[in-house]
């Protein structure tokens, strides 16, 4: 049972900067230059109604914890019920309890989250986006609802209000194949349309495993006008939404594999697999087949449309199979595996690896692969970008080592910037912060061991934090 809490907020100065004076004073420089670059953010899955409907956030609940798998994943591993925590079941069902239940019982198990990301995180945003001086708790939730809840309906904290605040120039939603984009569509004509763009994310009908690709590859099929039963009519429905999502201001794809893999299949081949998926007869490895041939044909278009490809593999999603069935997908239960990338691109690499208009960042959950082939792949090929440390790795001690172990190899400019990847739009200024405290420690480092200078660094700052991100995901092209 965690103890009366009337603990400080105490957001340090120099909280993540070497804690070495030398290297601090410089990382101290380094971070003044970047702390106030706008904020571009790429990738993630905030909701577009949100910024379309600008209306007022509902209450700190529905806002704050419920959207963000990393809180419920840790509730739920300390016994804390989804129903609790205001979760919907896969039937729509929501347990009959009131919101400020919710909040009073993610107070009371806030110390579980010492010494995460979430803690940096959550602390930066009740402290700087909300004023509080003093910590969350079982004996501050009631006044930290109703803070929150009084901010949240004033014109100040509503979407766009709050995008303007934070200083993010771009954001990126995410959004499945068979999406009307209703959204989106909405914002065309106005400035937003520039600010909030789509992500082109086809999994939902590439991906044999989903328990209802059939009817989604139907309904790709009625969106588009085209036979999606047939192989030639199902890359054309692709096409077709590729362009859909191009016109409402998208610049990337997303593709959230399993495994890396990839194939150059025949096209006789390719149609068999397609047939056979459409069936449900297709076994576990045909249906890896089928994803891997769908990244190289993903590929094969972002070549001729110009969209970026971001794949993210490494992560056996919904591991909790008895929690998914009950309330379905993104609820914490997924789960980092071994990958592979050097084999799984080959297929892929061996037909568009050395075409320097294709660009495919690749993201990771399996830091062992940092050094051993990522690196070595983004510093040889100009097809490839790295993603930044993904998930569980997007931490302070996460982003060190993806410095450490990539740098030598890939460089700096073999990386696509720092994107935050995140549903939970409060977080966005702490997320982009850390990084770019934890880059100026790293650059602090080199500088102090004489590896580079103080001004290459700053120079190296400012890419990090802004630069790189535009150039990969060919912002304002």
């Amino acid at each position: 049972m965690a103890k009366a809490n009337t603990r400080a907020i105490e957001l340090n100065p120099d909280r993540l900067l070497p804690a070495e004076p030398s290297r601090r004073a410089v990382a101290r420089r380094l971070y003044r230059q970047v702390e106030k670059l706008p904020i571009i953010s790429p990738h993630g899955h905030t909701d577009p109604a949100w910024f379309s409907g600008n209306r007022p956030f509902e209450n700190p609940a529905e806002l704050l914890v419920i959207p963000d798998h990393y809180l419920i994943r840790m509730l739920y591993s300390q016994g804390v019920s989804l129903d609790a925590l205001g979760i919907a079941r896969q039937d729509g069902r929501t347990a009959d309890i009131d919101m400020r239940e919710v909040w009073r019982c993610f107070a009371r198990h806030y110390h579980l989250f010492l010494g995460t990301p979430s803690f940096l995180w959550l602390e930066s945003t009740f402290s700087e986006v909300f004023g509080f001086e003093y910590r969350l708790g079982a004996d501050t939730a009631d006044e930290y609802y109703d803070r929150i809840a009084d901010a949240l309906a004033m014109d100040d904290f509503r979407p766009r209000a709050l995008l303007d605040r934070f200083g993010i120039e771009l954001i990126a939603t995410t959004e499945g194949a068979t999406d009307e984009l209703q959204h989106h569509r909405s914002l065309q004509g106005s400035p937003w349309a520039e600010r909030v763009i789509t992500t082109f994310r086809p999994d939902d009908v590439v991906d044999p495993d989903q328990e209802d690709f059939r009817a989604n590859v139907q309904r790709l099929g009625e969106l588009t006008g085209e036979d999606s039963s047939d192989w030639a009519g199902y890359l054309n429905a692709l096409r077709s939404r590729r362009e859909a999502f191009k016109r409402l201001g998208a610049t990337a794809t997303d593709h959230g594999h399993p495994t890396a893999r990839t194939a150059d299949l025949p096209p006789d081949e390719c149609k068999r697999l397609f047939r056979s998926c459409l069936q449900g007869s297709a076994g576990a490895a045909e249906r890896e087949r089928f994803r891997a041939q769908m990244l190289t044909e993903m590929a094969a278009m972002s070549l001729d449309d110009g969209l970026v490809m971001q794949l993210h593999a490494g992560v056996w999603r919904n591991h909790n199979r008895s929690l998914f069935a009950a309330y379905g997908r993104d609820r914490g239960g997924d789960i980092p595996t071994r990958s592979g990338f050097v084999e799984e691109l080959k297929p892929l690499l061996d037909r568009f690896g050395n075409e320097p208009a294709l660009t495919l960042i690749l993201f990771t959950l399996d830091e062992s692969t940092y050094s051993r082939e990522l690196a070595p792949l983004a510093g040889h090929y100009p097809t490839l970008l790295l993603g930044p440390p993904w998930w569980f790795h997007d931490s302070p001690e996460g982003m060190l080592r993806y410095r450490q172990r990539i740098t030598e190899t890939a460089g700096f400019y073999n990386t696509a910037g720092f994107n935050d990847d995140t549903r939970a739009f409060l977080s966005i200024p702490a997320r982009h912060d850390v990084a770019r405290r934890m880059d100026a420690h790293f650059l602090a480092t080199l500088v102090c061991d004489h590896r580079i200078k103080e001004e290459d660094a700053a120079d190296l700052a400012g890419e990090l934090a802004y630069g790189l991100a535009r150039r990969a995901y060919r912002l304002g092209q």
